[in-house]
């Protein structure tokens, strides 16, 4: 089974401190033009488990993203899920067939989630975010990625890939940054977010090294509704990209 989707991406973050979204700004690391955030194309991949599993996917879902090439604003994006075994393997592509965004989803085997082992695992502890959802948030990403299950508002839920623009927030609220670049996530959905639930975000940092010039940071990320864990995320950034003064990629 294949599930095809297609939106016409936005950058809706052209105004974003971080410059990495910004044309003019982008350009100078080698892209052609401010890239469509990380976040965002993560959120055009959820459509596709969403699909398959519904609610049960919102309720014990995984994904993984990985972000290729660039997303820029007006490119009309694909998304592909393929099933294969128990999960779907999952790709974006745009500009005449380019490859932005791979990763896979499937549904956790139900084991218990053991947030404290998370919370109390060393390392620089990042500063805690907390933000009230409510039915105008759902509405407004729902109609950014463009996302036309009626899951969401059925649920009255928030989208996936609206709570994960946390793990960003927590990361940019907590150092003073130049422009960078959101890489990969890898995410344990744990349950729903209601319209009115106040999610609290937390954040640690796991790792931090330099590949090609470019230097990485990983993140553990999980946010909780009360004492209800909702979501775990392994964040990956690019969080000081390596200047060039070659063309502009693709």
């Amino acid at each position: 089974m294949t599930l095809l989707h297609a939106v016409l991406a936005r950058n809706d973050a052209t105004a974003s401190e971080n410059k990495i979204h910004d044309d003019e700004v982008a350009r100078r690391y080698g892209f052609g033009g401010g890239l469509v955030p990380g976040v965002t194309v993560y959120g055009y991949l959820t459509w596709a488990p969403a699909r398959r599993w519904g609610v049960e996917w919102l309720e014990r879902g995984t994904i993984t993203a990985r972000f290729e090439k660039p997303v820029y604003d007006g490119d009309l994006v694909e998304v592909r899920g393929v099933e294969e075994g128990s999960g779907l393997v999952l790709t974006a592509l745009a500009r005449d067939g380019v490859v932005c965004a791979t990763g896979t989803a499937g549904l956790a085997d139900g084991a218990t989630f053991d947030l404290a082992a998370l919370v109390l695992a060393p390392g620089t502890v990042l500063g805690t975010l907390s933000r009230r959802w409510d039915a105008a948030d759902r509405s407004q990403y729902v109609e950014l990625v463009g996302d036309d299950l009626d899951l969401y508002e059925r649920l009255g839920a928030a989208h996936p890939g609206a709570l994960i623009r946390a793990a960003n927030s927590v990361l940019s609220s907590s150092v003073r940054l130049g422009p960078w670049i959101h890489v990969a996530s890898a995410t344990q959905l744990l349950g729903l977010v209601r319209d009115g639930d106040l999610v609290t975000t937390y954040g640690r940092v796991v790792d931090r090294f330099e590949r090609k010039g470019h230097q990485f940071v990983e993140l553990d990320v999980w946010s909780v509704v009360g004492d209800r864990p909702v979501m775990a995320v392994r964040h990956t950034a690019i969080y000081e990209p390596r200047l060039v003064t070659s063309s502009p990629s693709t």
